[in-house]
């Protein structure tokens, strides 16, 4: 319970590859961070933002008074949208470009500041686009800074070198990882999550946790990943049932919001495997499917697939969910079941057919697995291979409850 001797009132600053303003009212440096940009002579910026949240819990007031305190012009792109795609970022590049921009300001979840980063990007490559930044077409060696102020507790990408885009025409979701696109400063006040519906707040701490189980359990995990993994999922089984019954619980987001930085800086190490991959082409299809809800609807299977490879350490990051697991291989069905029964407990209990899919889905979304760019590189990591039988298999068993 030591968790009990911290005071969420009292900003810290902890520092990965980004410094993260963390804590209740931490927005309120924003202010010092806009001094610093000016210091470095950055005197125009684009706002990054989805059309309502940034404005309704707060975070605008703050950012708009700080920008002009500190004489710094600004440009709003509105229309960030969940799974944005590589139309936001042209839009928005060009509206940055044309206002001579030289940072980007993310205000919002996942969303807003992944299309943020790769507009970063944009501004550093002027004739260059989101398509060819998505498709591998070049590699990036530099971005404009960025500052990410986050209003959920789930992606972790204001701590990491990751973004996701999706390309509309290609149904194709890929991912980028660069070093440029490391926010240079980010902001984690939980006040400013109070306002997520509960879907959304079950959602994005259900992305937190597969971060961690795929970063603890791909062919490149660390024991620093293995150590996050079980915090971070302890921390969301303590604190995801106190946020769903009051999301005024601001001791609750503070600790989910700690448990999605950790995620972040988790799978920056230890990178993601099965359920990234195979979510991608989901929300890719369907853009309306909320990322977090596709991860969820896929976990057990992958539980199921990866237990007895992994069962050590699965038994004992997941025992905060599934109790009584003793890392042995015939425990696989029991602890997919459990993590099963755990989503339910929470309130997610949809499959692949509660959202619109099908059978006859299933070949054309191994398809995009294996064509869209990135994807590959996650199956090689995956603990028990890439082979397209494994992932058939995932996606037939993620139709319905277990049996």
């Amino acid at each position: 319970m030591w968790e009990k001797d911290i005071d969420i009132n009292e900003v810290k600053e902890i520092r990965t590859r980004t410094s993260v303003f963390f804590g209740v009212g931490a927005i309120k440096k924003i202010d010092e961070i806009a001094k610093t940009l000016k210091d470095k002579g950055i005197d125009k910026v684009i706002v990054m933002s989805g059309r309502n949240a940034y404005k309704a819990t707060g975070a605008w007031d703050y950012v708009e008074k700080a920008l002009k305190d500190n004489g710094i012009g600004y440009v709003n792109y509105a229309e960030v949208t969940p799974n944005p795609t590589t139309h936001h970022v042209n839009d928005a590049a060009k509206l940055a470009k044309e206002f001579g921009a030289k940072a980007v300001i993310a205000i919002g979840g996942g969303s807003p500041t992944d299309a943020g980063k790769s507009v970063a990007i944009l501004l550093e490559y002027p004739d260059k686009t989101a398509e060819e930044i998505y498709e591998f077409k070049f590699a990036p060696e530099k971005a404009a800074p960025i500052v990410s102020i986050n209003l959920t507790h789930g992606t972790g990408t204001e701590t990491n070198r990751f973004a996701v885009v999706t390309n509309l025409e290609k149904n194709f979701k890929p991912a980028i990882a660069y070093d440029c696109i490391y926010p240079m400063f980010a902001i984690d006040d939980p006040q400013l999550m109070t306002k997520l519906s509960p879907k959304q707040t079950r959602y994005v701490s259900i992305d937190a946790v597969n971060h961690v189980v795929e970063a603890a359990t791909s062919k490149v995990l660390s024991p620093y990943c293995v150590t996050l993994a079980r915090e971070v999922i302890a921390l969301v089984a303590r604190y995801l049932p106190k946020a769903l019954e009051n999301p005024e619980d601001l001791e609750a987001r503070y600790f989910l919001a700690y448990a999605a930085m950790m995620g972040g800086v988790c799978f920056d190490n230890g990178l993601l495997h099965y359920t990234h991959a195979l979510e991608h082409p989901l929300s890719a299809v369907k853009p309306e499917l909320s990322h977090g809800l596709g991860l969820a609807i896929l976990l057990p299977a992958v539980i199921k697939t990866i237990y007895a490879s992994k069962a050590n350490i699965l038994a004992d990051i997941l025992a905060p969910i599934v109790p009584g697991l003793n890392g042995e291989a015939e425990d696989a069905e029991k602890a997919a079941k459990g993590v099963e029964k755990w989503l339910q407990s929470v309130g997610v209990s949809e499959k692949l057919l509660d959202e619109g899919f099908a059978e006859s889905d299933v070949e054309k979304l191994v398809d995009l697995v294996y064509t869209t760019p990135s994807l590959d590189g996650l199956l090689a990591i995956a603990p028990t291979g890439n082979g397209r039988d494994i992932v058939e298999k995932i996606y037939r068993e993620s139709l319905k409850p277990m049996a």
